[in-house]
């Protein structure tokens, strides 16, 4: 199996800062495209930002010019630097991953990770 464990959520006050990482283990062989989702109270869960394994990048529109991802191939991590928060981030972040997990099959699979809370106050 494949498991991802993301770190770096707290508290945080609006304008402030902080960065979330997300390490991926397990039986692999590559991994596609990384990212970061986030799911507020009573809201569906939506795209924050997507990352290919080559480096090029996707963000939603509320986070543009806010919060920037980078991966660490070398690592199978992804982080999101997250500047200017405000209280409208705040969310259960979630780490995905695409992973190909045999190099004898081309089979791919989507892992999650637990989340991790984010709170920006006021």
């Amino acid at each position: 199996q494949a498991q991802l464990v993301e770190s770096g959520g707290g508290l945080v006050q609006a304008g402030g800062s902080l960065r979330l990482s997300c390490a991926a283990s397990g039986s692999i062989f590559s991994i596609n495209a990384m990212g970061w989702y986030r799911q507020a109270p009573g809201k569906q869960r939506e795209l924050v930002a997507t990352i290919t394994n080559s480096g090029s990048t996707n963000y939603a529109d509320s986070v543009k010019g806010r919060f920037t991802i980078s991966r660490d191939n070398a690592k199978n991590t992804v982080y999101l630097q997250m500047n200017t928060l405000k209280p409208e981030d705040t969310a259960v972040y979630y780490c995905y991953a695409n992973i190909r997990r045999y190099q004898m099959s081309t089979l791919t699979n989507d892992y999650w990770g637990q989340g991790t809370q984010v709170t920006v106050s006021s």
